[in-house]
């Protein structure tokens, strides 16, 4: 390797990438062709530096194949800063088996960390544990070993283990700081920032508050009886009864749990489950039969009483009944969790990580569009959309995931 490729690739492991441009600017062979690419990716030029990178990876050679496989995990890295989920998963981990078998362990790291990333964004919490167990930061760079941690933060937050995810945010910025790349420092720092951000609401005898990550994790041994409304299950300290399909029901028990110990009238009940601004026999019959259903769910945590005026929530072992919901009440909350990242998400990228149909996503969009809530840029397969960070609205990292008990 020439001396001037050689410095490119140092300026690019130390986050100048204008230093490697001024290297290989002019040169279009494969490797100045790949530090092109990766410098344009640190500008954010992602267009550009796929382009660069693919040509790069065309350009070497039969018997170049870790040069190859570098190209690959270089533009898998590019996919995933793009929201381009959908970009082939079994490429990426073809080439980190080649970086493996040819002893670049750095790179087939690296290119594992991008899977894991990716689980991680798509709330495949287990896989990506699994493959980051596989994993053994110790010999990888500091660059790479603050990514590292940085994942493993993501899964103990989204887990609500908030002991490990500030041990892992401090091995962050320790190893930021050893690579001293301002990019890298300022993206552990805001990552950190999620730590003193309000995660949720408690709701409990008519007031609410806002709650850090770390009360969160606290509440299940509060002794109370929990209407979490973030992951749509009725808990205390031993039961947890899932309500995510019961949409219902859920709503019928948020009702109840907001208005804990006084009832609540059969007319709000009403509204708040089917929507109804006049209510006639049949929405009063139905909300007897659907009463009914909840009252078999909750059995074994709490009894739904009949009042005077409506119905109420009785704790079984519980001392009280909260409320736990989202920082803003919003019907697609999760569509401007994930947008509030500051990325540009295609609707597709956003059904995958989502898990929904991609026409129900695009029925959010058009509709936040609709209130000013988000924007789109490009058309056809480019369209991509985009919001600035929405305060009170929680990142890619505090979206629901499995309670700590699971």
């Amino acid at each position: 390797m020439d001396s001037l490729i050689t410095a490119a690739a140092r300026a690019l492991a130390a986050g100048d990438p204008l230093g490697a441009l001024k290297r290989v600017a002019l040169r279009d062979d494969a490797p100045a062709l790949a530090l092109r690419g990766i410098a344009m990716a640190q500008l954010g030029d992602l267009v550009r530096a796929k382009a660069l990178l693919r040509s790069a990876a065309r350009a070497f050679g039969p018997k170049e194949s870790v040069a190859r496989a570098r190209c690959v995990v270089a533009e898998a890295e590019i996919a995933l800063v793009s929201r381009d989920l959908g970009w082939p998963a079994k490429t990426l981990d073809a080439a980190r088996a080649t970086l493996e078998a040819h002893g670049d362990r750095i790179n087939a790291a690296h290119a594992r960390n991008l899977e894991v990333r990716r689980l991680l964004l798509i709330g495949r919490l287990d896989e990506a544990e699994r493959m980051l167990a596989e994993l053994d930061p110790a010999p990888l760079p500091p660059a790479s070993r603050a990514t590292h941690e940085l994942v493993v933060a993501g899964i103990a937050i989204r887990r609500l283990q908030m002991k490990a995810a500030r041990a892992a945010l401090v091995r962050a910025a320790n190893a930021a700081r050893e690579a001293d790349i301002p990019a890298l420092t300022a993206e552990v720092e805001s990552a950190s920032l999620v730590m003193k951000t309000p995660a949720a609401r408690l709701i409990a005898r008519g007031e609410e508050r806002p709650l850090l990550l770390e009360e969160v994790e606290a509440l299940p041994a509060s002794g109370a009886l929990i209407v979490d409304a973030c992951r749509h299950v009725v808990r205390d300290a031993g039961m947890v009864v899932p309500l995510a399909t019961r949409p219902v029901l859920f709503a019928l028990a948020r009702a109840l749990g907001e208005a804990w110990p006084a009832d609540v009238p059969r007319s709000t009940l009403l509204a708040r489950a089917f929507r109804a601004k006049h209510a006639d026999e049949s929405h009063r019959a139905r909300l007897r039969v659907e009463l009914g259903r909840l009252r078999v769910e909750v059995r074994p945590l709490a009894d739904v009483n009949a009042t005077k005026q409506g119905f109420a929530l009785a704790p079984r072992r519980a001392r009280e009944v909260v409320v736990l919901a989202p920082p803003v009440d919003e019907r697609h909350a999760a569509v401007l969790a994930f947008l509030a990242d500051g990325e540009s998400w295609s609707s597709s990228a956003l059904a995958i990580a989502l898990g929904a149909s991609p026409r129900t996503v695009q029925r959010a969009l058009d509709q936040l569009a609709a209130a000013g809530k988000v924007q789109s840029f490009g058309r056809g397969r480019a369209l991509r959309w985009v919001t600035p960070p929405v305060p009170g609205f929680p990142t890619t990292l505090l979206l629901p995931g499995p309670l700590p008990s699971d």
